[in-house]
């Protein structure tokens, strides 16, 4: 079968096509025949190296999430899954290829009317946007500020921010015309990249992180809460943690969220919610452009440059 490898790590010009054997599914696994990918922000913060401590090497197959058909299963694992479409979570590699072995319990049926392009754009991020806003201890009434809200994971929290109640939804992005799309989707105020104007928010879900991170934090109200859901612009500086001490009588907090944490059955039964929604009209995952699989480092070269709004999605 063909595959995505990382040849060397950098530019998504090491990105290369590759032809690996066919996996078997093992003891508790199902073989998923794949009809889409999703190209995640994670996947270009390995492939940049970036996270070389944690045991990423040249060869790596990158991709966290598929979709498609299961194909065959494993020992010990019920054979109805076999023709049933999915998705399937890969975790932090082996989603970019056209035969991807998952285990059972990372595998969702997906309902009728989802494509599998769809389940790709929201099966991941729709899960990290929902629990990260609970992680902000976020309550209808109070205003969000979603840094980064052009990724598929930040255009989900606006969606869920203004479904929730919030009392305002600002969003950082780029353009004018990011900014329309973005109140299509529940935004209320668009702010530039800097988040010039904007302050005295009570939630700001941050999917940057980035240089930037401490001027952020100093946009949050008294008792504000900032929860960093991803590191697309690399970490923040060692020591910002002296804005959080710089405000001490504001009383801010300052958190990280990894969907990792939470409870398997809470997450899969979100997840299976928001898919249910999204089949029904009612949660948008917006799929930037399909690529095929050989274009992978173009896909990359597009998330480098900014181009991407929503998730690009490559189909074997």
């Amino acid at each position: 079968m063909r595959a995505i490898e990382i040849r060397s790590f950098g530019s998504p010009d090491g990105l290369a096509v590759a032809e690996l054997p066919v996996p078997e599914p093992g003891a508790g696994e199902v073989l998923i025949a794949v009809e889409a990918i999703g190209v995640g922000g994670v996947d270009a913060v390995i492939r940049r190296g970036t996270l070389g401590g944690y045991g990423f090497r040249e060869g790596h197959v990158p991709g966290s999430e598929v979709a498609g058909v299961v194909s065959g299963v494993g020992a010990g694992v019920d054979e109805s899954w076999v023709g049933r479409r999915v998705w399937g979570f890969t975790g932090t590699g082996g989603g970019y290829v056209e035969h991807a072995v998952v285990p059972v319990e990372q595998v969702q049926e997906l309902p009728e009317g989802l494509t599998a392009q769809a389940a790709v754009a929201l099966g991941g991020s729709g899960v990290v946007a929902h629990f990260g806003l609970a992680h902000a201890r976020f309550a209808a009434g109070e205003s969000v500020l979603v840094r980064g809200a052009a990724g598929s994971i930040g255009l989900l929290t606006v969606q869920l921010a203004a479904r929730g109640g919030a009392s305002e939804v600002a969003v950082t992005t780029s353009a004018p015309e990011r900014g329309d799309r973005l109140r299509a989707l529940g935004a209320t105020r668009v702010l530039d990249r800097a988040g010039t104007g904007g302050s005295g928010f009570d939630v700001i879900i941050d999917v940057v992180a980035g240089p930037d991170l401490p001027v952020f934090l100093d946009k949050l109200a008294p008792n504000g809460r900032m929860v960093t859901v991803g590191v697309v612009a690399g970490y923040p500086p060692a020591d910002f943690g002296m804005t959080l001490l710089g405000a001490f009588q504001r009383s801010l907090s300052f958190a990280t969220f990894s969907s990792d944490t939470v409870d398997p059955a809470a997450r899969d039964a979100v997840r299976s919610g928001q898919f249910e929604a999204a089949a029904r009209g009612e949660l948008a995952a917006v799929v930037h452009e399909v690529l095929p699989l050989d274009a992978a480092a173009l896909a990359h070269h597009r998330m480098d440059a900014g181009e991407v709004f929503g998730r690009i999605v490559l189909t074997p």
